[in-house]
C-alpha cells in the first residue's frame, strides 16, 4: 500500500475509534473481561448420576441434544434436576422454556435475596461478571410470532433499559396491530457487551464470544418453541455487530426469519449476501442518531465496516424519520416502531420503505 494511502487509512481507523466512543474522552484501560463457558455448577451437574445416565454437557451438549434429553424424562426428574441445578438448567440452551422460568427464579433469589417480581419471566440468568439475563414478555410457549431484541453497549444484570423498554413496547404494538395472533419478545442480554468508554467498541472482541452465545440461544429457542415463523432478530448499536458476526459464522444455519440492523457502526460484513444466511436482512437509521458519526470503515481490525442502511448494503431499508436520538426506536407511535411491529408480524406490505429503498416491502408474505 503507498504510503498516502496508508496514512489515510490509519487516520480513518483513529477517526473510527473516537467516533465510536460516543463521548470525549478515552480509556487505555484493560479490556472487558468476557465471561464465557457454562454458569457455575457445570461440574456438579457433570457428576450427577442420580438418573443412572450422562446428562448433556453443558459446554458441549447441542440445543438439539439438550430438547431431546429433557423431552425423555418425566415431569418429576425434570424438576429435581431443576431444583439440584438451578444455574445449569436455567441457561442450559434446549431445556423446556417453563422449566428454566423455575430454575432462574430460584437463581435470582439466589443472588438478590428475594424472589423476583410476579410475572417475571427470566428464560437465562447469570450472576457472573457484570451479568447477563434473557427476559421474556408474553407467552413464549404458544407464540406464533417471537422477537428477539440484541442490545448494545453497556447493558448487563444491573442496567438494561435499553432492551427491557423495546420488548415491552414492541409487545404492546404487536398486540396492538394484531390482538389475535399470539406474540412474545425478549430482551437477550445474554453475552458480555462494552463497558463504557474503550477499545471494545471499536473491535469485535466481544461480539465474537457474544456471537456464539446469540447462535445457541436462537438453536435452543428452536427446539423449545414452535412459531410459525422463525423468530424476528432486533440489533441495536453494538448489538448489530454481534448479530452480524452470529449470522456470517452461523450461515444458512442461522436461526432467525429476519435481521434488523437499528441504529448500527456496522456489521462486519460488506454487504447483507456477504452474511450468508437465509433470514431477510433489514436496516434503518434515525436522522437523528448520533451514530451516523462513526466512520464505516474497517482497518486493522478496527471500526464494524459498511453501514446497513447504505444502498450498497443490500439490506432493505424502512424509515425511522420520527426517531429521537439513538435508543428511540421503540418510542410508542413512532414509524419505526410501527415497522418492527409489521417486521415482526410478516406483514411486510404494511413496512414504511426509505426513500433509498422503495421495494424493501416487496417480499412475500408470510
Amino acid at each position: 500500500m503507498p504510503r498516502r494511502r496508508l496514512t489515510r487509512a490509519l487516520a480513518t481507523a483513529v477517526l473510527a475509534l473516537a467516533a465510536a466512543t460516543a463521548t470525549g474522552g478515552w480509556t487505555f484501560g484493560p479490556h472487558t473481561a468476557i465471561v464465557e463457558g457454562p454458569p457455575p455448577g457445570a461440574a456438579a451437574w457433570r457428576a450427577d448420576d442420580s438418573l443412572g445416565v450422562p446428562l448433556p454437557d453443558p459446554a458441549t451438549a447441542a440445543p438439539a441434544e439438550v430438547a431431546a434429553f429433557f423431552a425423555g424424562l418425566s415431569e418429576p426428574q425434570r424438576a429435581q434436576l431443576a431444583a439440584r441445578h438451578p444455574l445449569t438448567v436455567g441457561n442450559l440452551d434446549g431445556a423446556p422454556v417453563e422449566l428454566r422460568y423455575a430454575a432462574n427464579a430460584r437463581n435470582w433469589q439466589a443472588f438478590h435475596g428475594t424472589a423476583p417480581e410476579p410475572g417475571r419471566q427470566l428464560l437465562a440468568f447469570d450472576p457472573r461478571g457484570r451479568g447477563t439475563f434473557a427476559e421474556v414478555f408474553g407467552d413464549l410457549p404458544s407464540a406464533e410470532r417471537v422477537a428477539v431484541v440484541v442490545p448494545g453497549s453497556d447493558n448487563d444484570l444491573d442496567s438494561h433499559r435499553t432492551p427491557t423498554t423495546w420488548a415491552r413496547g414492541l409487545l404492546a404494538e404487536l398486540a396492538a396491530h394484531a390482538p389475535d395472533v399470539p406474540t412474545a419478545t425478549i430482551a437477550w442480554v445474554g453475552y458480555t457487551t462494552p463497558d463504557g468508554v474503550g477499545p471494545d467498541q471499536a473491535t469485535d472482541r466481544l461480539a465474537r464470544a457474544g456471537a456464539q452465545r446469540l447462535d445457541r440461544f436462537l438453536a435452543g429457542l428452536a427446539h423449545t418453541t414452535s412459531p410459525a415463523a422463525a423468530p424476528t432478530v432486533l440489533c441495536h448499536s453494538y448489538g448489530s455487530v454481534v448479530c452480524g458476526v452470529a449470522a456470517r459464522d452461523a450461515g444458512a444455519a442461522f436461526a432467525a426469519g429476519d435481521l434488523v440492523f437499528l441504529g448500527s457502526p456496522g456489521t462486519r460484513s460488506g454487504s447483507a449476501a456477504a452474511l450468508g444466511t437465509e433470514a431477510r436482512v433489514w436496516a434503518s437509521r434515525a436522522p437523528s442518531d448520533w451514530i451516523s458519526a462513526v466512520p464505516n470503515v474497517q482497518v486493522l481490525g478496527l471500526g464494524h465496516g459498511t453501514d446497513p442502511t447504505d444502498p450498497t448494503y443490500g439490506a432493505r431499508v424502512f424509515t425511522s424519520d420520527d426517531v429521537t436520538g439513538h435508543a428511540g426506536y421503540a418510542a410508542p407511535g413512532s414509524d419505526a416502531l410501527h415497522n418492527l411491529s409489521a417486521i415482526t408480524l410478516g406483514a411486510y406490505q404494511l413496512v414504511s420503505c426509505a426513500p433509498t429503498s422503495p421495494e424493501c416491502s416487496d417480499v412475500p408474505v408470510l
